[in-house]
């Protein structure tokens, strides 16, 4: 059997065993994939560990996506976010599928991002690898955060791919008007975390695009108030399930099953 798993603190609201399994069921494969909650002082020893046990991927999840560059080698995209979320474990090489899972889901949504203008708000490992994936294609990227000192230092990694500038998290009533896209890169809205809008109310007007990378639970607090206000609404399933396929294939070698990914994890969070 081969063993795969995701590492995260905390891990409880992650529906990624769920969606690999189906997919190795589905395709007939003997592996499992399990969720194991890993402090960040535990987490070389859990990467170690891994591999020693003969584990074959990891997927990270928060806090760890940048910390763990100490411990793999960052591949592709990865380098150049400065975050990984997929580990091939024997090779203890490092991925970002991050990227490619919110750029799959903004399209899968209709949503064109060259020329528009995004706000991210988040700078750690989701948010650096949304930024970059969308200044890469095109959009004018402003980032914002409550640690200033790490958006700052976010904005200007991405400048050296495309349009971005940094804003205060404590001003973002003055972007009224001036944005086409927001995504909440942070976990406000998670399971287990604070249940409230990552924005002020009044950027969410009915013209503007909203993704919230968060899936558990579906209906966050801003995709609630962006449906009520006639928003259209990108959901962060749709991320990790992309997200999740590109994963399956860097350790498989094979096309995942998106459609039966997609259906257990909607499954696993209840809905149909």
């Amino acid at each position: 059997m081969q063993y795969f798993g995701i590492i995260g603190y905390p891990i409880g609201h992650s529906v990624s065993p769920d969606m690999h399994n189906a997919a190795f069921k589905h395709l007939g494969l003997d592996a499992i994939y399990l969720k194991f909650e890993v402090k960040p002082e535990d987490l070389r020893d859990a990467i170690f560990g891994a591999k020693a046990l003969g584990f074959k991927g990891f997927n990270v999840t928060i806090p760890h996506k940048e910390a763990v560059l100490k411990f793999v080698k960052p591949v592709g995209i990865a380098k150049r976010i400065g975050a990984v979320n997929t580990i091939d474990i024997p090779k203890l090489e490092g991925y970002n599928t991050d990227a490619y899972g919110a750029l799959k889901a903004l399209e899968s949504a209709g949503v064109d991002v060259e020329g528009k203008v995004a706000l991210v708000v988040g700078a750690g490992g989701a948010g650096r690898a949304i930024a970059f994936i969308l200044a890469e294609k095109g959009a004018t990227v402003i980032v914002t955060n409550r640690t200033e000192s790490r958006g700052l230092k976010l904005a200007e990694d991405v400048r050296k791919v495309g349009d971005c500038i940094f804003y205060p998290y404590d001003k973002l009533e003055d972007l009224k008007g001036k944005i086409d896209i927001i995504i909440n890169a942070t976990p406000l809205g998670m399971k287990g975390f604070e249940q409230k809008l990552p924005v002020p109310e009044e950027l969410i007007e009915s013209k503007v695009v909203v993704f919230d990378t968060v899936y558990n639970p579906p209906e966050t607090p801003l995709i609630k108030t962006a449906k009520r206000k006639g928003c259209k609404v990108v959901y962060g399933i749709d991320m990790l399930v992309y997200q999740g396929a590109e994963a399956f294939k860097i350790w498989t070698g094979l096309d995942a099953p998106v459609d039966v990914m997609k259906k257990a994890a909607f499954s696993a969070l209840g809905l149909h």
